[in-house]
């Protein structure tokens, strides 16, 4: 017998299924919870762990909401949308921390969730569904445009990392080269949008988190809405918090601003999120998986890093250039040469997974220090 479709607003939410629930339940409370700590003047260390609790569902929220758009303006369209505001959290962490003066958590942290999601998030793919399915094989054209756009993109952002290094006529002029390079990369961005709503390498997958939880029918399109909207506020509240805590947390816990961007705050805003690459890992739908993976390091690259560049000159604080410490660069410029060579057989092995692995630990463990 055919469900009659819901028709009150309690019915609608009803449809919302239980992880989204979870996460909306957990991140409300961590929200309200560091709020209060926040102008308790709190223990910072308790306060930046709640913060990054909160900052770590709300950014699964804003994913979770705009995969449910899909379903109302295609799968071409959501990968715009995800490129556009998949890493609203990161964005709003990152302006904040620029007008804390925190560039090298920002530096860091724009590495870190490349190298989370190329290194981290894709060798525990390719661990468990190798572990669990032997050899896994996917058409390889779209993970390798994505690999070879995310390369291509990553080299823009390296160019005036170069010119300083290496000391050429345009060293000392990096502020105007990183603008040019934000642009580029925004306008290559822009040019991408036509490929995505065609269905291209960017767009999202048709079977996404909703077909693996077995949801029957989409959200109501203003929950989609409503729930990206406050989201996306939340998101913007949570940062200002964490990034608050952020410096007193760091001193009392003795790490390095550089280690702390690479790993803990590039791991908050994607941590939750990721988890729905390895869960398509380990159902053998590895094409999907890379899908989902190898796309918000293209995001990052082409979106968050430009629009970071070109916000810093007008929200006030500290300037954000492309001019980035060697080591971020050389790990950066690494992981993504490593990612592709892997895929290029189209095909993967556990062993490449564990390989993965132990580069990014190898990597964290280098940045401990500072």
């Amino acid at each position: 017998m055919t469900r009659q479709a819901p028709t009150t607003m309690l019915e609608q939410i009803a449809t919302i299924a239980l992880r989204a629930r979870i996460l909306l339940l957990i991140a409300l409370v961590a929200s309200v919870v560091s709020g209060i700590l926040t102008a308790a003047g709190a223990n910072a260390i308790l306060t930046f762990v709640v913060a990054a609790a909160a900052l770590a569902t709300l950014a699964a929220l804003v994913g979770e909401a705009t995969e449910q758009l899909g379903a109302y303006l295609g799968a071409g369209a959501t990968g715009v949308l995800q490129s556009a505001l998949g890493n609203l959290p990161e964005l709003f962490v990152g302006i904040f921390a620029l007008r804390a003066g925190l560039v090298q958590v920002v530096q860091a942290a724009l590495v870190g969730s490349i190298l989370g999601n190329s290194l981290l998030v894709l060798g525990l793919a390719f661990l468990v569904g190798g572990l669990r399915h032997g050899t896994q094989r996917f058409p390889a054209e779209a993970p390798r445009m994505m690999a070879t756009l995310t390369l291509l993109a990553i080299a823009a952002l390296v160019v005036p990392t170069l010119t300083a290094g290496l000391h050429t006529p345009a060293a000392g002029h990096e502020d105007t080269l990183s603008i040019a390079g934000a642009v580029v990369l925004l306008a290559i961005f822009a040019a991408s949008i036509p490929v995505a709503l065609a269905g291209g390498p960017t767009s999202v997958p048709s079977e996404t988190m909703a077909e693996i939880e077995e949801q029957e029918r989409p959200w109501p399109l203003w929950l989609a809405i409503g729930l990206l909207i406050g989201a996306g506020f939340g998101s913007a509240l949570v940062s200002d918090w964490f990034v608050n805590a952020l410096g007193p947390a760091i001193t009392a816990l003795n790490l390095s601003q550089a280690f702390t961007g690479l790993v803990v705050v590039a791991l908050a805003g994607n941590a939750v999120e990721n988890v729905v690459g390895i869960q398509l890992a380990a159902r053998n739908k590895t094409d999907y998986a890379l899908s989902v993976i190898l796309n918000s390091p293209l995001q990052i690259a082409l979106v968050l890093a430009p629009a970071l560049v070109l916000l810093s000159y007008v929200i006030g604080g500290a300037a954000f250039t492309l001019v980035f410490p060697p080591l971020l660069v050389t790990t950066l410029v690494a992981s993504v040469l490593a990612v592709a060579f892997i895929i290029i057989d189209a095909e993967s092995v556990w062993l490449e997974g564990a390989a993965l692995l132990g580069l990014y630990v190898v990597i964290a463990a280098s940045f401990w220090w500072g």
